[in-house]
């Protein structure tokens, strides 16, 4: 039996290169920063729930507030380095591993 191709499939890649251009270009590099923010925040939502604490909660760990833990989760604000590593260190009991690409 012979399978089908479907010719109106494309990529995730391509898409995004269809929509805001490839690598290197101003929009499309805008789309990857705001993406690894909006990333950063799920997963700092997921560590939390999963450790059964409320975003007040983790900011009293971790000395900050819980509007700001909020923004975070809600990829409605930029964040600092050492905020970022307070809050999993000392909020979430975990550890910052960076890689560049």
């Amino acid at each position: 039996m012979k399978k089908k191709v479907n010719k109106n499939l494309a990529s995730f890649e391509d898409h995004l290169d269809r929509q805001f251009g490839k690598r290197g270009v101003k929009k499309r590099e805008k789309w990857e920063r705001e993406f690894e923010a909006f990333k950063l925040g799920v997963l700092i939502a997921e560590m939390r729930e999963k450790k059964n604490l409320t975003q007040e909660q983790l900011a009293e760990k971790c000395g900050t507030t819980k509007s700001y833990i909020s923004r975070i989760e809600n990829n409605a604000t930029d964040i600092r380095l050492s905020t970022l590593m307070r809050i999993i260190a000392d909020g979430l009991g975990g550890r910052l591993r960076l890689s560049l690409d």
